[in-house]
Order: C-alpha cells, then structure tokens, then sequence
C-alpha cells in the first residue's frame, strides 16, 4: 500500500505516525511546502511575547527526526499543485530544486490546512503588515520587533490568534489596538459575555475597536471605515483564513462554496481512496447538524487517526465537532463549547438561557477569582446545547465537563449529579458546573423566572423594582436607576411596602439573593416575579461596555473630523 499525504502539521504528521503503527510495511510518502513539519502552531503568538524563549521548542518533530522513528519518506520544501484521480497521481513542485514530478498512489490524505486571509486594500504592499501561520510568519514578525522596535501595533481581528497576539506584543512593551468589523470580540461568543472580555481588553490598556472595518493602511496607521486613523507602526492581520486548496481544481473533489473539501463520517471525500481532514476540510456540528469548517487543532488530531484507521480498513468514524475552544488573554481566561445563543437562533433551535457567577475555587481559601457561566439548554428536557465562560483560573476545567455535556447528549440535570473532585484549593462542595444546572433546573421547573441586563431599559412603566443587596455595597458599587433598596434579610418585614399585583423585577449581585427573594415574595401573593440573571455584576459590565463603545466613537469623530 501506498499513501501520500500533503500537509505536514498537525493533521498530516498525525496520520502518518498513526498510518505506521498500523502497517510497518505500508509505502508513506508526506509532502509539506514549508520548512517544517509538526510544528506547535498554537505556541507561535508566545514566542514573539517572549513566554517561549527558544526556537527549537516550537519545533514538535523535525523531518529526520520524524523519518527515524515512523519509516516516513519527509519531503519538506514539495507543494502538491495538482491531482490526477483518474490516473491516481499528484503533480508535485520541489521548491529547493525547481523540479516538477508526478507520484503515484493508493491513498492519498489531503490536509492542506487553511492560511490567513490577506485582503485587497490600499497599503498592503506596506512591509510592517503581517499575517502569522508558521514558523517562518513567527520569525518575521519577532525579527521586525528586535530591528524595527515599533512603538504602537494595530492586531486586525479580535479572534484567537488575534487576541493572543496583541497580548504579545503588549508584553513586548508595544502600544496595542484591536480593531474587529463584527459588534464584538471572539467570535463563538455571544455579546452578553463579550462585554466583560471589552472591559478587560480596555482595562488593559489596549485600544479596542468594534463594528469598525479596516480600509486601508499607511507606514504609520490603520486607516478606519469610519476615517479614524489608529497609530500602527506594525499590523498583524487575523481577520480569518481559507482553505487551501486551489490544488484540487479538475481533480473531481467536490468542494463547497469557499474552497472546504466535503468529507463524510469516514472523512472520505467524493473521489475514492481521497481523504481529507483539518483546516480544509468540513464536519457535522454535533448541534446543528450543520455541515461547515471548524478549525481547531483538537479535531484535526482525532481526524487523522480515523482516517489512518479507515484506509488501513478498521472502521472508524468522525461523529462530528461541537468547537470547544479556550484562549487566555492575560490573567483572563474565554472558553467556549457548543452553540452559542445567536447560532442557536439562526438554526431555529429553541432554548433557555442562565448565567451563573462562581468562585474558582472555596471563597475563604486564599486566591479564588470570578467565573462568569453563560449555560444554553433545550426549554423542554434541558439538553445542553453550548456554554461559554469568562474568568480566570479554573476556567478551562469547567468548559471541559461542560464540553463532555454537549458531546454526549446530557442534560442540565446530569450537570447538577455530577460527582466532581473538591477541595478548597480547587473548588467548591458545589462546583460552577453543578451550580449552572441548578439555576437552570430552576429556570425550568418555573420557580425562577429570570431576566436579563439589556431588558432593564424596557422594563414594564408599573414594575416595581428592588436591589436586595446591602446598602453598602450600593454606595460602593452601584446600582440599577429606577430600583429600590430592600436587603433580601429585611424583605418579609417589610413586605407591606411591595405592591405584590405589580409586576417584580429584582436583582442582588451575582444573581443568588435575588433568587431568595423572588422565592420569597413568590410564596407571599406576588403575581409575577423576575430576577436578574447575573445580578449587578453583569449589568454593570453591560454599561461599563457600552460606554467605553460610546467613547470610542467620540475619539474616532474627533481623530477625523466628524460631527457626532
């Protein structure tokens, strides 16, 4: 058996070491058009911030060593530039020596991987502008730092790599600004959550701009959609990627309408004996249904061990992708698995929704943080269907159990029975996971009735709304206009000051004396009552958010001349 494989990175090397340990006498031939192969392309952004410090170390496997150790003919430097399936032939490039030849084959696995977007705009040709893909992408950039020293940088797209690297390059001592065309930041989130990442981002001292489209670029600046002009003495461009594979054009492998190869279960494409996985090629949404590209190293590692497994004839199948994902922005921490509200939506797929706001671990043991809990469910059984958290340590554990509750069909019920390990020092008796089924139990069962931040401005003109938090923490911290102070301990005193035939609205802090009192004026003749899902802290972060939007745009008017 013969198989040749085009890409060399996650997806590629992955099925050709695992091509090997299933048949030690198979022909494997990888084709990589870099330098590299197996490289730690999600390690690119920390070593120009420095956290990396050595080249080797973003190096997994180097060809020789890959060679020695799996029997795998390496060919760095070779660009497959077409396929003949009728022939089983690809045409391939030798990039050292300018050399074109033909390979024959049994197999052949396409993992071509996807590469940055560069956009048709004026000022492209700019040598400061820069997309990150690979090491040599890496190399640039942090040589144009250690030679150039830029003082300002402008990252264009706020999603992971985007994120990740204006971190960097704020740790690199550059002043940073973000600049993203969609209403919020990292995409598999929804607005309700993005607002506290915006607080953050902004409170780190980086310039954020949102719902603005770059139009062009100069030496020096960013230039806006809107005319606003943001200080770049070096771009990097992260506004997405597209599958590469121009290749496969009149090779018979059918493709969607953005250049992904269609695969099925078996990661088969349309052609026999063509395989395809990764960045390039499309998976079933475990949620929807909905066939698309989600490009994620995760995946693409489970992908080339199935289709090593169906070419050498066990049966194997990819189920599909649910994109669980987690970035770390400094000390902050974003996950994401499943659907998101607006996805949901877009679907047709009812649901609920709750947030909950948990300690990372046992609040009296030194060195707890906040975690912010966004749970999507189906409104019938409670099925979940996505989740989304923002917060700092612990983050990414919670999002994995969350992650296992979207894969494997549970519903918020299950999240409220698992058994989960505790500690002080790790968690609490009952984990952010289980408190997010609780809430959501009790969003079903009807004894919450919950509403949401940007509800309060249209709230009914007879409500009657009640802050129970403690008057301290009002002066301290703020409050909802419009709401009246009753502490949750005093409310069965002074119920005669309610008017219980009008419509409640309540809110604490984070949520759980609001609940309290809802229960309580519920179970006292009240006809209706909501409390606010996420309490004062996430309203806060609402308007904290909208209005570091609002004076945005004010400096943007007055950087180009505007009338607001």
């Amino acid at each position: 058996m013969k198989v040749l494989i085009v890409g060399g990175v996650a997806g590629g090397a992955g099925a050709a070491a695992r091509l090997r340990r299933n048949d030690e006498k198979a022909e494997i031939i990888l084709f990589e058009k870099g330098e590299y192969i197996s490289f730690a392309n999600c390690g690119l952004p920390y070593y120009i911030g420095g956290t990396i410090t050595e080249r080797a170390k973003l190096q997994v496997q180097t060809p020789q060593a890959f060679r020695a150790r799996f029997n795998v003919d390496v060919r760095v430097q070779h660009e497959v530039t077409g396929v003949d399936s009728a022939a089983k032939t690809v045409t391939v490039k030798n990039h050292a020596t300018d050399e074109t030849y033909t390979e024959s084959y049994d197999s052949l696995v396409l993992s071509p991987g996807a590469s940055p977007i560069r956009p048709k705009m004026p000022g492209m040709e700019e040598n400061h502008i820069f997309t990150l893909r690979n090491i040599p992408d890496t190399y640039a950039i942090y040589d144009h730092i250690q030679q150039a020293a830029p003082k300002t940088a402008a990252v264009i797209g706020a999603g992971f790599i985007g994120l990740e690297m204006a971190e960097n390059l704020a740790d690199r001592g550059l002043a940073v600004s973000v600049v993203e065309a969609a209403p919020h930041v990292m995409a598999p989130l929804d607005m309700d959550m993005a607002h506290t990442v915006h607080n953050y981002i902004r409170g780190k001292g980086l310039g954020l701009y949102v719902g603005k489209k770059c139009s062009g670029f100069t030496k020096d600046s960013v230039l806006l959609d809107d005319g606003t002009a943001v200080p770049a003495d070096m771009v990097i461009l992260s506004i997405g990627v597209a599958p590469e594979t121009r290749f496969l054009e009149g090779s018979g492998v059918e493709l969607g309408g953005r250049g992904e190869i269609l695969v099925d279960e078996e990661l088969r494409t349309s052609v026999p004996d063509i395989y395809a996985l990764g960045d390039a090629a499309t998976v079933k949404n475990i949620v929807t249904g909905k066939v698309q590209v989600i490009p994620l190293a995760g995946p693409a590692n489970k992908q080339a061990r199935i289709v090593a497994d169906v070419i050498c004839g066990k049966k194997a199948r990819y189920k599909g992708s649910q994109g669980t994902s987690v970035m770390k922005f400094f000390d902050q921490v974003v996950a994401c698995t499943g659907e998101k509200e607006e996805s949901l939506k877009a679907a047709g797929i009812p649901f609920h929704k709750t947030f909950t706001i948990s300690a990372s671990h046992a609040g009296y043991y030194p060195g707890s943080s906040q975690m912010i809990v966004k749970l999507l469910y189906t409104p019938d059984e409670g099925k979940v269907l996505g989740a989304q958290i923002v917060g700092g340590d612990g983050v990414d554990k919670r999002i994995d159990h969350l992650a296992n509750a979207v894969r494997f069909g549970l519903t918020v019920y299950d999240l409220q029975e698992m058994e989960l390990a505790y500690a002080p020092p790790f968690s609490s008796a009952k984990d952010p996971v289980n408190m997010a089924g609780f809430v959501a139990q009790n969003v079903l069962e009807g004894t919450m009735n919950p509403f949401y931040a940007e509800d309060v401005e249209n709230l009914p003109e007879n409500a009657v709304c009640i802050d129970v938090r403690a008057p301290r923490e009002l002066e301290a911290l703020g409050t909802v206009p419009g709401f009246v102070n009753i502490p949750v301990d005093q409310l069965r005193q002074r119920l005669d000051e309610i008017d219980l035939s009008k419509p409640l609205y309540i809110t604490c802090q984070v949520g759980l004396r609001g609940y309290v009192a809802q229960r309580i004026l519920a179970q006292s003749g009240a006809n209706e009552v909501h409390n606010l899902s996420g309490g004062y802290t996430l309203y806060s972060a609402y308007r904290k958010d909208l209005a570091g939007m609002a004076d945005a745009e004010k400096k943007s008017c007055a950087s180009c001349g505007k009338q607001e």
